[in-house]
């Protein structure tokens, strides 16, 4: 049996025999010859199949023509015959000329999504939607993103840590906690690694990273906002200031786009029309409250009152920092302590500001990162004022009664800045399997 070929690799094989595998994408059977383009993993070609006919013009028994004439879309084979080079070929400038057609498995005819499908029922259909080569694509460069960031990590000394998902108690908000039954109490799934990875630092690692799954309650139906999601977190001890969190957050967003577009700049140029842009150093910031009063000038009054930005300011400040600076990245910095985890640092002298930032791309936010209070009487009072009981979180305190580095680091939606970076309409487009509020399957 000949060796199964990739069919990416067949411009550069020579004419000859091969044998490649994949899904059957459409089937022209005319009278006189058949047509098949067959897709695998990586790309697809055109397999040729001349009818037989006898002397008398009338057509022969011919098995192979018999299985093509009963493929349907979506059905997996094995093809082996004649490879020839052709560049009137529009596919590849290469096609296989059919000597043998094994089939592995044959599908329904009727295919229950098309092109103009909504993404609710591709969602439904997820996996033959993936066979879509622009919905595949994009975990080939999600794949490549977190190579790069994998790489920059590993590269700078960080230490990979994978933290549990079932916690006794909250990180972040109890609003938004899934409960679970745990024996005979409660677990609750983790909203982020926030605790597990600050207690690194008093372990004495010094840089670690995470990439791995988290939770949020969070009844919005968004195009933004999942229930679970893929977390890509940070944290590094001896900081000054979050000036240093943010520094290394460029430096890693600029590796991990550098190695997309280098791979992938092409095809996204193509299938979706967007440059890649690889983002300079330092990105733009801007302290919260100046930021509203640019996105006021700019003629939009942010109606909240807790002190935050919503989703149109949000998008005005990432305008004006791409007419101002030509850069798709924003630092807005210095939140109200009103708002942010009794865990951040506060401004020194001034306590209703932290020493933390939100970063926006195109418009959206993707990550918060900060400097982490690390001492635990400041702790311990930040807790009570946000309401907490410190007996509650003990454990979490205790990382800070033996010692623990100035440190801090960020947490980013992996999703969102591939939804972003290819100017997908949604969050579901850039997640493999998107879970919502009312999404448990596929």
């Amino acid at each position: 049996m000949t060796e199964r070929t990739l069919i990416k690799n067949l411009a550069a094989a020579s004419d000859g025999p091969v044998s490649v595998s994949g899904w059957v994408e459409t089937v022209r059977d005319q009278k006189k010859v058949q047509f098949v383009v067959l897709r695998d993993e990586s790309g697809a070609v055109q397999l040729v199949h001349p009818r037989v006919f006898t002397d008398d013009g009338t057509a022969a028994v011919d098995d192979i023509a018999e299985t093509i004439s009963g493929l349907a879309q979506g059905t997996f084979l094995t093809a082996s015959g004649e490879l020839k080079h052709d560049e009137r070929v529009k596919l590849g400038g290469v096609e296989i000329k059919v000597d043998a057609l094994t089939v592995a498995a044959a599908a329904i005819p009727e295919t229950p999504i098309a092109d103009d499908s909504g993404v609710d029922k591709r969602m439904d259909w997820r996996f033959l939607d993936l066979r879509v080569p622009k919905n595949a694509l994009i975990f080939r460069i999600q794949t490549t993103l977190e190579h790069a960031w994998r790489t920059y990590w590993v590269e700078n000394d960080f230490i990979e840590l994978h933290t549990p998902k079932l916690m006794a108690s909250a990180s972040e908000s109890k609003a938004e906690l899934f409960e679970v039954e745990y024996f005979d109490t409660k677990a609750y799934l983790s909203q982020s690694p926030q605790f597990f990875k600050q207690m690194a630092q008093p372990a004495g690692f010094g840089k670690i990273f995470e990439v791995g799954p988290a939770f949020r309650a969070d009844p919005s139906f968004t195009s933004r906002h999942a229930t679970e999601f893929t977390s890509v977190d940070s944290e590094i001890s001896w900081i000054d200031s979050h000036e240093d969190v943010m520094r290394l957050h460029e430096e890693l967003l600029v590796a991990g786009f550098q190695a997309v577009k280098d791979k992938h700049g092409d095809e996204i140029k193509a299938l979706w029309d967007v440059d890649v842009v690889v983002p300079t150093t330092p990105f733009p910031r801007v302290p919260l409250a100046e930021a509203k009063r640019i996105v006021a000038e700019r003629g939009y009054e942010v109606p909240r009152t807790d002190d935050d930005m919503d989703p149109e300011g949000e998008r005005q400040i990432a305008a004006w920092a791409m007419e101002t600076y030509g850069h798709e990245f924003v630092f807005l910095t210095d939140y109200a302590s009103s708002i942010r985890p009794f865990y951040h640092m506060r401004h020194e002298g001034d306590d209703s500001l932290t020493n933390s930032y939100d970063l926006i791309f195109n418009g959206v936010e993707i990550s918060t990162g900060a400097q982490r209070e690390h001492r635990v009487d400041v702790l311990i009072e930040q807790a009570k004022q946000k309401g907490l009981d410190p007996e509650e979180l003990d454990f979490y305190l205790d990382f800070f009664r033996y010692g623990v580095p100035p440190h801090g680091g960020f947490g980013m939606g992996l999703s969102r800045v591939l939804m972003l970076m290819l100017h997908l309409p949604n969050l579901r487009e850039a997640t493999y399997l998107f879970r919502g509020p009312t999404r448990l399957t596929p």
